[in-house]
C-alpha cells in the first residue's frame, strides 16, 4: 500500500501516483499566515488550539497533523532541529499574544519588544506596526544607496568565517536524531529546511546584482567561496540526514521581480547556474535517492532552463502570475526535466479578490495541466495571508483534489 511519501516522491520522478501530492506548511513559502489559521481551524470543525508562529518574521503558523489531514496533504516541514510539523513538541512553545493582538505561542518570547504606539520589534529593528500581520525591516533590510560605491566584502575574512560556521559532529548527530524522530512519527514526505546551503544575494538584491553587472569577476570569486562551503556542509550533513528526509531546501535565492528576471538571463547563467550545478552534483553523488529542492521568487521564466542545467529536482514558487508566460508554458518548459511545487492558485488577484466560483474556476483550469505527467505537488503560489477567509483556503484544497481526478 503507498503511502503519502511515496505519493510525493513518484510525482517528483516524473511518475504518475494513487493521487496528486498536496501540501501546506511543507517550506516557509507554502505556508499560512498564523493569523488566518485559527479561523481556518474552526471552520474545518477541529478543536481550538493557540497556533504556533515558528516563522516569526512572515508569521507563519506551524500546521498540526490534523489539519495536514483535514486538507489532505502529504508533506511535513523540518525546520532544521528548530521545529517540525509531524509531531507536537510542547516544551519548545510559549505562550505570546502580540500585544493582544493574537493569543499564540512562540520559541522566544523574549525576543520580541513592545513599543509604546502598539508596534512590536524583533531582531534589533524588524518591526510590526499595528496595522501590519508581517515583521519587515526598513527598505526591507537591504538599504541601496547610490552616492557611495556598492559594498565589497573581504573575501578573505569571508572564508575564515564561512569555515568557522561548519557543521560540527554534534550538530550533525544531533540532526540526525531528530529527523529520525521525525521520519518514525509520520508517512508524509518530509521537507527538510536547515543546510543552509543557498548562494544568497550578499549584501542585497540590489547591490549584489549591480555587482553581477558591473563586476563579474567579483562576484565568481564570491559565488566560488560560497559554493565550496556549502559543498563542505552538505557532504558534512547529508550522508548523515539522507535515510531521513525525502527533499531538501539547497538554496532560497530570488531572482525576479513581477515582470521579469532581476539580472538577465546570460547573465544569471554565467554567475549562478554553474555554481548550483556544483552544489547540486554534490549534493546527487552524497544522496541520489533525495531531492533538492530550490525557491525562487517572481517572474523567472526565462531562468528555468538554467536552473534546470544546474540540476534542481524541484522547483518553488511556479510564480506564473508574474511576468507574461502561462502556467501552461511554466508547465511544458518544466516537464519531465524539473517538478513544479506550487502555482495551483493565483494568490496575488484570484485567493484574495475572486469569489469561490472564481477560485474553483481557476484551480479547475490550472490542476489537470500541471498535473499532467507528474512532476508536481499542488499548493496555492505563495503563503496563504492574514485576510484570506477560511472557505477560500478549503475550496481550493477541494477543488485540487477532484480537479486531479478528472
Amino acid at each position: 500500500m503507498s503511502t503519502r511519501r511515496d505519493r510525493v516522491m513518484k510525482a517528483l520522478a516524473f511518475e504518475t501516483p494513487d493521487q496528486m501530492p498536496k501540501d501546506l506548511s511543507g517550506m516557509a513559502s507554502t505556508g499560512i499566515s498564523c493569523f488566518a489559521y485559527p479561523k481556518l481551524i474552526a471552520a474545518l470543525g477541529l478543536p481550538p488550539r493557540l497556533p504556533r508562529v515558528f516563522d516569526t518574521g512572515q508569521m507563519l503558523a506551524l500546521p498540526e497533523t490534523d489539519v495536514l489531514d483535514a486538507l489532505d496533504c502529504d508533506v511535513v516541514t523540518v525546520q532544521g532541529d528548530r521545529c517540525n510539523s509531524a509531531f507536537e513538541e510542547p516544551e519548545r512553545w510559549h505562550p505570546y499574544d502580540f500585544s493582544g493582538r493574537l493569543p499564540a505561542l512562540v520559541m522566544r518570547p523574549q525576543d520580541f519588544e513592545p513599543r509604546p504606539d502598539g508596534s512590536i520589534v524583533q531582531w534589533g529593528g524588524a518591526t510590526m506596526v499595528p496595522e501590519s500581520y508581517v515583521f519587515d525591516w526598513p527598505h526591507a533590510g537591504e538599504i541601496l544607496n547610490l552616492d557611495t560605491d556598492i559594498p565589497h566584502e573581504d573575501l578573505d575574512k569571508l572564508e575564515k568565517d564561512l569555515a568557522a560556521a561548519r557543521f560540527t559532529d554534534a550538530a550533525i548527530a544531533s540532526q540526525q536524531a531528530y529527523l529520525r524522530r521525525v521520519r518514525e512519527s509520520t508517512d508524509r514526505a518530509i521537507l527538510f529546511s536547515g543546510l543552509g546551503t543557498g548562494l544568497n544575494l550578499r549584501g542585497g538584491m540590489a547591490n549584489f546584482s549591480i555587482l553581477c553587472l558591473t563586476e563579474p569577476d567579483y562576484v565568481h570569486r564570491v559565488q566560488d567561496i560560497v559554493c565550496r562551503h556549502a559543498i563542505a556542509q552538505i557532504e558534512a550533513m547529508l550522508p548523515a540526514i539522507a535515510p531521513y528526509v525525502d527533499v531538501v531546501m539547497v538554496s532560497a535565492d530570488d531572482q525576479g521581480t513581477q515582470n521579469s528576471p532581476i539580472l538577465p538571463p546570460a547573465v544569471y547563467h554565467e554567475l549562478f547556474t554553474p555554481y548550483y550545478r556544483r552544489m547540486n552534483d554534490a549534493f546527487h553523488r552524497v544522496a541520489p535517492q533525495v531531492k533538492s529542492f530550490l525557491h525562487c521568487c517572481g517572474a523567472v521564466y526565462d531562468l528555468l532552463d538554467s536552473i534546470i542545467e544546474a540540476r534542481f529536482d524541484a522547483f518553488n514558487p511556479v510564480q506564473w502570475s508574474a511576468g507574461k508566460a502561462t502556467y501552461r508554458q511554466w508547465k511544458d518548459k518544466c516537464r519531465g526535466r524539473l517538478a513544479l511545487w506550487g502555482g495551483g492558485v493565483n494568490t496575488q488577484t484570484t485567493l484574495p479578490l475572486g469569489s469561490l466560483a472564481d477560485i474553483r474556476r481557476e484551480v479547475e483550469e490550472v490542476v489537470p495541466y500541471m498535473a499532467a505527467d507528474g512532476g508536481y505537488v499542488f499548493c496555492a503560489i505563495h503563503n496563504l495571508l492574514a485576510e484570506i477567509p477560511p472557505d477560500k483556503v478549503i475550496e481550493i484544497y477541494r477543488t485540487a483534489a477532484a480537479a486531479a481526478r478528472r
